[in-house]
């Protein structure tokens, strides 16, 4: 009889243990549909760029800036097809992020 009693209190005493650690294992975040996205691609700005990006994802390029990354990013926001970026708006984009990176 000892040695169940000694067994049980073990297996309660793990359990109280590993019960929290598990509940917050079955908690999912927040997560955005999975055809929601936040897609910045580069491209340029000729005939032949836009005429391949409506002809991949149905709509004409949407060019953002900079500033507009961040954000969307920072407010969470997705959109359905991928949005543009020029080359000198990637460029601040990453001196940005490499900035505040270096802080962190």
């Amino acid at each position: 009889m000892n040695r169940f009693n000694l067994f049980l209190a073990a297996a309660t005493l793990t359990s109280a243990i590993a019960a929290p650690a598990l509940a917050q294992q079955t908690r999912l975040p927040a997560e955005a549909p999975a055809t929601a996205q936040r897609v910045v691609m580069l491209c340029s700005n000729d005939d032949a760029t836009r005429s391949a990006f409506r002809r991949e994802h149905g709509t004409p390029p949407r060019f953002i800036t900079a500033d507009e990354a961040l954000q969307a990013r920072a407010t969470g926001q997705t959109w359905s097809a991928p949005r543009c970026m020029t080359d000198r708006e990637h460029a601040r984009l990453v001196q940005t992020l490499s900035a505040y990176a270096a802080v962190r």
